[in-house]
């Protein structure tokens, strides 16, 4: 199954580290972080695990959940947290899904045969409260993400929801953001845009970040 961006990303239920889980019930009215591992005790998806277990104050913030996956099953994956947590000094307050059967690998297609015919490839989805997909990153085996980059994506995606705005490459919090070309109408864009703007070209607005 090819899942893009605007797709309800598909509800399951598999064990976890954590219990059983079926996915839409547990994402409620949160944003989701799912993100795939190719094994446990794996050393670059340990240190990930990790920087994820102590970046819960930022998701926290930003109403964000996170969900591991890997296809292997529950004991190991506690032992596994047993290592993540004394190796990178921190508590892994997140569940990873145990999906030993590849049900949800299957259904988010992050078995690559090319990279590995068993193991998930590393995979991660920004979902949103109404479930739709609105990021997918596929990463090498052997490169670790960067997690720097999911929080900001998640702001940029935040702050666009809630203001008609776009943001330019390189955008983080407190940036100047675009005007959409949708908004032409001087008195609407007096009235959404107070701070004014900058015209570098007619396509091309900038306006302070409006929630700042």
């Amino acid at each position: 199954m090819t899942l893009r961006l605007g797709d309800t990303a598909p509800d399951f239920e598999q064990d976890s580290s954590m219990g059983p889980i079926k996915f839409h019930e547990w994402a409620g009215n949160s944003w989701v972080v799912l993100f795939s591992h190719p094994a446990d005790f794996t050393p670059v998806c340990t240190t990930e695990l990790g920087l994820t277990a102590k970046l819960k104050p930022e998701f926290d913030k930003r109403n964000v959940k996170a969900l591991a996956l890997s296809v292997d099953p529950v004991d190991s994956h506690r032992g596994w947290i047993k290592d993540i947590e004394e190796t990178q000094h921190t508590v892994v307050g997140f569940p990873i899904i145990a999906d030993a059967d590849k049900k949800v690998a299957s259904l988010y297609d992050m078995i690559h045969p090319e990279q590995s015919a068993t193991a998930t490839v590393r995979s991660l989805f920004i979902i949103d409260p109404a479930k739709k997909i609105r990021l997918i990153l596929t990463y090498p085996m052997s490169t670790g993400r960067n997690f720097d980059e999911v929080l900001r994506v998640i702001d940029a995606l935040q702050l666009t929801d809630s203001h008609n705005v776009a943001t330019p490459g390189n955008w983080k919090e407190g940036d100047d953001v675009i005007i959409p070309l949708s908004l032409q109408d001087p008195a609407v864009l007096k009235e959404k845009f107070p701070k004014g703007y900058t015209a570098a070209r007619p396509y091309l607005r900038l306006t302070p970040q409006p929630n700042t």
